[in-house]
């Protein structure tokens, strides 16, 4: 039974992909929940981008910028690098594909990287554009977002991996935070009386702290899985 206590941040792991003995590899079926997770990810990016589909300005459902010309492309950047992001987690979270691929679980892990932070960098130039209330709450996660990203991929360069996985969970929890928002704010404008301050305020914070505490307690649910357990014997042997 877990005691719920976290790895310590010294403990290393060997890289996700790399086995020497033990259970056998993840099969595809054994995680149904990585189909689902695509469908999600691909309906909310049929749903954020088809209003943008023509790329015209004129036509885009976007908030008046006079005065900063870069909006426009500032924002389809985000968007992009954004759409790269919401794609690549799920291979970046998928077993099979990070077991049986790692050369793909690697590439694609600096790509998410990349994008995560050109996507954070104009998202925080165009947030201020934003409704003014939420602004606090988006910005704080777009930085922690970013944050962990590139700390992620510096302990995977350090080759700490068990500190790698729990702050690439915390990214993927950040990232989904875009899904919480949009379902509860259609929520909550369809509730009569629901003042749109709150709305704004509650999508940018709910799904962000929900997520997190969620993936907290997988963290601990999962501290004392074998294949995290044999990366730790492996370190302590090494």
């Amino acid at each position: 039974m877990s005691t719920g206590t976290v790895p310590a941040d010294d403990q290393l792991a060997d890289p996700p992909g790399r086995t020497t003995g033990g259970p056998s590899k993840p099969v595809f079926w054994r995680r149904p929940w990585i189909i689902p997770l695509a469908l999600v990810v691909l309906g909310f990016l049929i749903y954020q981008l088809s209003p943008f589909r023509e790329l015209n300005e004129a036509k885009a459902p976007i908030p008046p910028h006079d005065g900063f010309p870069l909006y426009w492309p500032l924002l389809l950047t985000h968007m992009f690098f954004g759409t790269v992001t919401m794609i690549l987690v799920v291979f970046q979270l998928w077993p099979w594909m990070r077991t049986n691929h790692p050369r793909f679980h690697r590439v694609s892990g600096r790509i998410y990287v990349v994008s995560a932070v050109i996507c954070g960098i104009c998202g925080l130039a165009i947030v201020r554009f934003a409704p003014v209330v939420g602004q606090i709450g988006v910005s704080i996660a777009t930085i922690t977002w970013v944050a962990v990203t590139v700390m992620a991929f510096v302990r995977a360069r350090q080759r700490k991996f068990t500190k790698h996985r729990r702050l690439m969970l915390y990214s993927f929890a950040i990232l989904m935070n875009n899904v919480w928002g949009v379902v509860l704010a259609n929520i909550l404008f369809a509730i009569p009386g629901v003042d749109m301050l709150y709305i704004f305020e509650a999508v940018r914070w709910v799904g962000f702290v929900v997520n997190m505490y969620l993936v907290q307690w997988w963290i601990y649910r999962t501290e004392n899985r074998a294949d995290i357990r044999r990366w730790r014997r492996q370190e302590a042997t090494a």
